[in-house]
């Protein structure tokens, strides 16, 4: 096993499969999909460790663990059209990508939008759809799964309003010093479920929107 691979497997068994995480559907994607050519170059050494990942104009790839988790929690099935909200460097979409049956991804730094097209061509990826916007506060059409890269102090609801029967919706929701992930499914029309999932602390989406403040 070369460097890499090990780099790889030890990721998996030390910081993934610890975090509840036993979908062999996630697991064996994590091998197939090469989280290293999703990295900005300098920071390759940083591929497999258990932190997130700056990628510059105040983004951040995801740790590995919550990349994983959140695919787990969502139940991406071969049907299912995906909603990206934040394409960073492209891994997550990637990932989405091999699992769903088409993502459209919405990146608002142009830098980023380039850097994620790139990626994704390199692995041959064609059922994404990158799109250069602002998505903080919704975005156009219906979709099966919808994820939120960035953090929100409120989750706009456009989102929930943006699902299909049965749809999930996975956010990360909050300020500093504490954010809650969040799993929105889609019950009925106007029924909605809410699952707070595990507290975490992620970069928050640009233009999100602000919580309403006490004015005195």
């Amino acid at each position: 096993m070369g460097n890499l691979e090990q780099a790889r497997f030890n990721m998996v068994e030390q910081q993934i499969r610890p975090w509840d995480v036993l979908d062999v559907r996630i697991l064996d994607l994590l091998s197939a999909v090469k989280r290293e050519n999703f990295v900005p170059t300098d920071r390759q050494s940083m591929a497999f460790m258990d932190m997130e990942i700056p990628l510059g104009h105040g983004a951040s790839m995801w740790s590995p663990k919550l990349e994983a988790r959140a695919l787990q929690i969502l139940q991406v099935k071969g049907s299912d059209r995906v909603l990206e909200i934040g394409s960073g460097s492209g891994y997550l979409t990637a990932l989405l990508a091999h699992l769903a049956k088409h993502v459209t991804s919405i990146e608002i730094v142009p830098e980023l939008h380039a850097f994620a097209k790139k990626n994704l061509a390199a692995h041959q990826i064609q059922n994404v759809t990158l799109e250069l916007g602002d998505a903080a506060q919704g975005w156009p059409g219906t979709y099966d799964v919808i994820v939120l890269t960035g953090s929100v102090p409120v989750l706009p609801k456009a989102f929930q309003n943006s699902l299909n029967p049965e749809g999930r919706l996975f956010a990360i929701v909050g300020d500093e010093p504490v954010m809650h992930a969040r799993l929105i499914r889609y019950l009925a029309p106007g029924k909605f479920e809410t699952e707070t999932i595990f507290e975490t602390v992620v970069a928050p989406l640009q233009n999100a929107l602000p919580p309403e403040r006490f004015i005195f």
